[in-house]
């Protein structure tokens, strides 16, 4: 082959490799992008529930949930008590070899307390939960503002609807301010684990998505996001749902089957399907069932309902 021959050979190869690579790529551009299952988590509180005796091992709870065909574990940390690090490890080492994600941490805290050291005290039970989250391979902690605690119980406060008023001589106001100092205290250490803080819409300054986004303003921080719970909003759900779920690191997903401990609302999973997509939010979703049916009963029934709207 001559030198000119040579030439035009590989000029029209690389035409050609050029046109091919083009064509492949407008396809790829053209192609539809399939849609990704949602990742469908429980929460172990889903089978203890505070009464269940036979789940409170934690490593029982793993153990339903890969067997059910879930995705992930939430742990409850009320239920475990004080772990120790073998139990972590043993957590840790259990849902991995059944290959499941622990993928959330759900912790009680209060900074509505008018004593600093009181608040100083759930400060750092926070960023020993941060810790442990971190020991065990969990990327996001529940974290809650708080409540005032003036309600004889907390049956008292469901029928309620969860509002509750402030101890005597302090406003919720004043409370704003608390919560804002003690999460300034807690993004550091969040952002130093790799562990993003979830703050629920729950009871307390999280009552309302308003309150929410206050805290999440008065400390802005990536670290700092949203623990959107489904159950948690008693009246006109889906707006306040739809407000909070550009912000949300977790959806924690209710469920009522047999009717609910203290309250039961029939939600449009349908419906908040489509408003979690609008907000772009393609995290896991950790079922919580609170209802009165016996548990892996009501667990299986809800994974099947959550399957049919996010599967």
């Amino acid at each position: 082959m001559t030198s000119l021959t040579r030439r035009v050979f590989f000029t029209r190869s690389a035409w050609a490799l050029g046109g091919l690579s083009a064509a492949r790529g407008a396809a790829a551009e053209a192609a539809p992008v399939p849609a990704r299952r949602s990742r469908l988590g429980v929460s172990t509180y889903s089978f203890f529930q505070f009464r269940h005796e036979a789940f409170r091992p934690v490593e029982r709870c793993i153990e339903r949930a890969a067997e059910l065909g879930f995705d992930g574990v939430e742990i409850l940390r009320r239920q475990v008590g004080e772990p120790s690090a073998q139990q972590m490890r043993e957590y840790k080492r259990r849902a991995f070899s059944l290959g499941l994600d622990l993928m959330g941490y759900s912790t009680h805290q209060t900074f509505l307390r008018p004593e600093a050291a009181e608040r100083q005290k759930n400060v750092d039970d926070t960023v020993r939960f941060i810790e442990e989250a971190y020991a065990m391979g969990i990327p996001t902690v529940r974290v809650n503002t708080g409540r005032w605690d003036t309600s004889a119980s907390f049956d008292e406060l469901m029928k309620n609807r969860g509002v509750e008023a402030p101890l005597a001589g302090h406003t919720d106001e004043e409370a704003f301010g608390w919560v804002r100092e003690a999460f300034e205290k807690l993004v550091p250490h969040a952002e130093k684990c790799g562990v993003t803080l979830g703050l629920e819409n729950h009871w307390g300054l999280g009552l309302t998505p308003e309150g929410v986004m206050r805290v999440l303003r008065d400390v802005p921080s990536p670290w700092l996001r949203v623990t959107l719970d489904t159950g948690n909003f008693l009246e006109e759900p889906y707006d306040r749902l739809a407000a909070l779920a550009p912000h949300a690191v977790l959806v924690q997903a209710k469920t009522y089957f047999g009717g609910g401990r203290w309250y039961t609302l029939d939600l449009d999973y349908g419906r908040i399907a489509r408003l979690l997509r609008e907000a772009g939010y393609r995290g896991y979703l950790s079922l919580e069932f609170e209802g009165n049916e016996e548990p892996v009963s009501g667990v299986t029934r809800s994974l099947a309902l959550l399957r049919e709207h996010f599967g």
